[in-house]
């Protein structure tokens, strides 16, 4: 069986731990861990009140694959272009969140189980959780509005979040799987029948304020997956832009901050 998870693992460093408490120190990231039902969430954040607007990034779907046919026996990412977003962006409030059981133990918890970031990384159960996370956070600061960042598979669970809530204000995406049987298909690999899959709510997408980022030499979510998510929710509030010269697990907290500077659509 072939999995698009395996294609989105990146390899940067056997120290995944090392590297992220390199990261969170060097732009005074604070770890905190939801016991959300029913696995553990880990996330960082720098918040500074008072909090109006709260930025989240989703990270991507980490290492989920040893091989073509082997689960990893822990889905922290080996290059976390998630969290480097975070870190690289100047905001005076940010919350990252990684993926169910993401840069947790050894050991894993019972409810952190191979399918929870393989075949069931886009189940309803993930979502529920990491909008728990999300709420959990939130309701410290009332009337925080959100701007949502997803990196990957990231760029899905943060299309679907936005579709659910009423506080979220802007959507981004770097190299988004925002149709995930579309990119299945085009890969050629297993389809995943559970999975919640955000085209599937543009309805409740069409009048947010977006973009979507696409790298010109990525070959695992290609440019015609932002073109074609754009084709489908219609309308003018959604933005997609190709960065010539990036791969999908380029350097793009590098060029973050740049990006951050795009205009949303006027809608």
């Amino acid at each position: 069986m072939i999995n698009l998870s395996l294609l989105l693992a990146g390899c940067i460093s056997a120290n995944p731990q090392g590297v992220v408490q390199k990261i969170a120190r060097e732009s005074g990231l604070i770890s905190e861990k939801f016991d959300t039902d029913p696995f553990p969430i880990t996330s960082w954040h720098r918040i500074t009140p008072p909090v109006v607007s709260l930025r989240v990034y989703i990270e991507g779907d980490g290492f989920a694959w040893k091989n073509r046919f082997t689960p990893s026996d822990n889905p922290t990412p080996r290059n976390p272009v998630g969290l480097m977003l975070a870190a690289a962006d100047s905001h005076a409030n940010v919350l990252y969140l990684a993926r169910p059981c993401q840069f947790i133990g050894p050991p894993l918890p019972a409810s952190c189980r191979a399918n929870i970031w393989t075949s069931e990384r886009f189940s309803p159960a993930v979502i529920e959780a990491m909008n728990a996370a999300v709420e959990r956070t939130v309701a410290r600061y009332p009337g925080v509005k959100i701007d949502l960042i997803g990196y990957s598979g990231g760029g899905n669970i943060a299309a679907l979040l936005a579709a659910r809530r009423s506080d979220v204000r802007s959507l981004r995406t770097v190299a988004g799987n925002l149709d995930v049987a579309y990119v299945n298909a085009l890969h050629h690999v297993t389809p995943m029948p559970n999975a919640a899959n955000a085209i599937e709510s543009v309805p409740a997408l069409r009048t947010l304020p977006q973009i979507h980022f696409s790298g010109g030499e990525d070959t695992t979510v290609p440019p015609a997956v932002a073109r074609h998510f754009q084709q489908a929710i219609g309308g003018e509030c959604t933005r997609v832009e190709t960065i010539d010269g990036m791969a999908h697990g380029s350097d793009w907290a590098a060029i973050w901050p740049q990006l951050l500077t795009y205009q949303l659509p006027d809608c």
